[in-house]
C-alpha cells in the first residue's frame, strides 16, 4: 500500500531522501504533462520539472499542508515554467489543445476519408493561431481548466487569485477564443471561396 504524501514528507524532513524520491516517482509524469502543455517543448518541460522538484525539496519545510502536496508542487512548477518562458522568449503553444480538438467522427467510415482529415488539420491550425493571439493570462487559465481539468478552487490556489477572478477570466478567455476562431474561419472561407473546375 502506498504511503500518504504527508508520511513521505515527514520522512523526508527527517533526512530520508528516498522518501522524496518516492514523491518524485509519484508525480513526475503528471507534472511533466502539465508543464509540457504550457511550454509546448519536451526538452524545456523536462528541465522545468527538474527545477521544480529541486525547489520543492529545498522548500519542503515551508509546506504547511493547507493544500494537497501536488497543488503546492504544481504552483512551484508553474512559476518556473513562466520564468523559463520569459527567459527563452518561447512562443510555442501546447499541442494538447490541438489534440483535444480532434474528436473522432460519429461515422467511422470518415476516418478513411482524406477530406475529413484535411478538415481536422485546418481546424487545428485555426485553433493554434487563435490561441497564439490570446493574452498570457487567458491562455493559462484555459490550459489549467480545459486541459489539466483543475477545479476552479485549484486554479485559484495555483494562480493565487480569488475564485471569482478565475470564473470571470475563464469566461472572457472562452469568449475571446470563440471570437478569434470565428474570424479565422471566415477568413478561411473567403480565401477558399474560388475553386477552379477540374476536368474529369
Amino acid at each position: 500500500m502506498d504511503k500518504p504524501d504527508r508520511t513521505l514528507i515527514a520522512q523526508c524532513l527527517q533526512g530520508r531522501a528516498e522518501a522524496f524520491g518516492e514523491l518524485v516517482r509519484r508525480y513526475q509524469d503528471r507534472l511533466y504533462n502539465s508543464v509540457y502543455r504550457f511550454l509546448g517543448n519536451a526538452e524545456d518541460a523536462r528541465d522545468v520539472v527538474q527545477e521544480a522538484f529541486l525547489s520543492a525539496f529545498r522548500s519542503l519545510r515551508r509546506f504547511r499542508g493547507s493544500s494537497q502536496f501536488f497543488t503546492w508542487l504544481y504552483r512551484i512548477a508553474l512559476n518556473h515554467a513562466v520564468d523559463w518562458k520569459r527567459r527563452k522568449s518561447l512562443r510555442a503553444l501546447p499541442e494538447a489543445f490541438a489534440q483535444t480538438s480532434r474528436n473522432e467522427p460519429q461515422d467511422p467510415s470518415l476516418l478513411a476519408n482524406p477530406d475529413w482529415h484535411l478538415q481536422r488539420l485546418e481546424e487545428d491550425e485555426r485553433l493554434h493561431q487563435a490561441l497564439a493571439k490570446l493574452s498570457h493570462e487567458h491562455r493559462l487559465v484555459l490550459i489549467l481548466r480545459d486541459i489539466d481539468e483543475l477545479s476552479y478552487e485549484q486554479i485559484a490556489e495555483v494562480l493565487d487569485i480569488p475564485l471569482g477572478t478565475v470564473r470571470s477570466r475563464l469566461h472572457r478567455a472562452r469568449l475571446e477564443l470563440r471570437r478569434l476562431l470565428q474570424e479565422l474561419e471566415q477568413e478561411s472561407a473567403s480565401g477558399s471561396s474560388y475553386q477552379p473546375e477540374v476536368k474529369r
